[in-house]
């Protein structure tokens, strides 16, 4: 148990909606889907928000209730499919979690539910989220099916590999792909681009996040880029951040330019540059040998991926 006794996850945000309101007997199943740890979801929805924001910028259509719908229906998704991998994740992890500080407090390693009964909770999670990708055309709905292929190797990655951000990231922006695909009946570069620009921003943020554990991986043997890039990771995630803004400027000139609509350009560019200032600022203040301030630093990138939507957003109108 957390050292409140009521079961708390060590890395819960402070005084969250599933501690203080969730009736007792959900709290164990919403903490797997860190419910009480929003961060997670935010970041597997944006892509999202990213492709089907471009997507309609690149067709030149005013938005219609359909978009709207799959706006909405992406970000119920997230939350789904982002509880049902971390509650696979949990379960994968089940060994290994009562070994690190951070996550002994979560509920199979601490007790509050066992891994049949978590393994259940995924399965409910993930028949719920199929439900909402049906309301999608067959092109999205396929893509859907074939995202469950990285979320099933994202947990075991970090057992064979050092990279195991890249498969998180295949999982997380996956998205860009399917709203993009929802929204249009079929895949082009651009989506690929930005799929591509969204690994390499998940590569940065979550080589922050993974030096949080650093020294308890090392002892039990879990592999990350973390532990691989080490004193030299400010360097790589320099690298991750030019990566990622021209990936994402790319993506942006394949969609927009051939409409001609070169205000619109403009401005989504800018979202690009704005993200990348924002990235910028999380490595000046980064400092890998203060768990706290990782933390922090990586649940920033809700804002700097929301920096994107929000300029998404005005290039539909200009």
């Amino acid at each position: 148990m957390s050292q409140t006794g009521q079961g708390q996850v060590a890395d819960a945000v402070t005084g969250n909606w599933v501690d203080r309101l969730a009736p007792a007997a959900t709290r164990p199943y919403l903490r797997l889907s860190r419910a009480d740890r929003p961060i997670g979801t935010w970041l597997l929805l944006l892509p999202c928000w990213w492709g089907l924001l471009l997507a309609i910028s690149a067709t030149g259509r005013a938005p219609t209730l359909y978009d709207a719908w799959i706006f909405i229906g992406c970000g119920i998704g997230a939350f789904l499919m982002r509880g049902a991998g971390c509650t696979w994740n949990d379960i994968t992890d089940r060994d290994f979690d009562g070994s690190v500080a951070r996550t002994a407090s979560r509920p199979i390693p601490s007790g509050q539910v066992s891994a049949k009964q978590a393994l259940a909770w995924a399965v409910v999670q993930s028949l719920v989220a199929f439900c909402i990708l049906l309301t999608f055309n067959w092109a999205a709905i396929v893509l859907g099916i074939i995202s469950l292929l990285p979320v099933a190797i994202y947990p075991f990655a970090k057992r064979f590999t050092w990279w195991p951000q890249v498969f998180l990231g295949l999982a997380f922006n996956w998205g860009a792909l399917l709203a993009w695909t929802a929204h249009t009946g079929s895949l082009s570069l651009a989506p690929v681009l930005l799929y591509l620009g969204g690994i390499a921003w998940t590569l940065f943020y979550d080589t922050i996040y993974a030096h949080q554990d650093r020294e308890d991986d090392e002892l039990i043997g879990i592999k990350s880029t973390a532990r691989l890039f080490g004193e030299n990771t400010k360097a790589w995630l320099r690298g991750f951040l030019a990566a990622t803004v021209a990936l994402i400027g790319a993506a942006i000139l394949v969609a927009l330019v051939p409409g001609g609509n070169f205000l619109a350009l403009i401005v989504a560019l800018a979202g690009a540059w704005a993200m990348g200032w924002h990235l910028s600022w999380q490595l000046v203040r980064l400092n890998i040998d203060y768990a706290d301030l990782c933390l922090r630093l990586f649940r920033s990138n809700r804002d700097a991926g929301l920096i994107l939507v929000l300029f998404f957003a005005v290039a539909l109108f200009v």
